[in-house]
């Protein structure tokens, strides 16, 4: 599979995927999801929810395969932690 060319700037797709979670991912939410990554397609608003970042990538990839993936922790600030 080729890779896939990114269509937005940098600030852009950190502000759409921003967007997208704040408003319709986070609201569908709910406290067992705390901890699970979330793969959002920036465009669609499609949505894949594990405690495993490959595995929600990758589903979300399998149905959309051009997706722009924005990847965020529930409940969290950031993906990973360092230190």
């Amino acid at each position: 599979m080729p890779p896939i060319r990114r269509r937005l700037s940098k600030e852009e797709f950190a502000e759409r995927g921003d967007s997208v979670y704040e408003t319709i991912v986070l609201p569908q939410l709910n406290r067992s999801d705390e901890g699970k990554f979330a793969a959002i397609d920036i465009e669609s608003g499609e949505y894949d929810l594990d405690s495993d970042e490959m595995v929600a990538g990758n589903r979300l990839r399998a149905r959309f395969p051009n997706s722009q993936i924005w990847m965020v922790r529930v409940g969290s600030r950031s993906v990973h932690r360092f230190g």
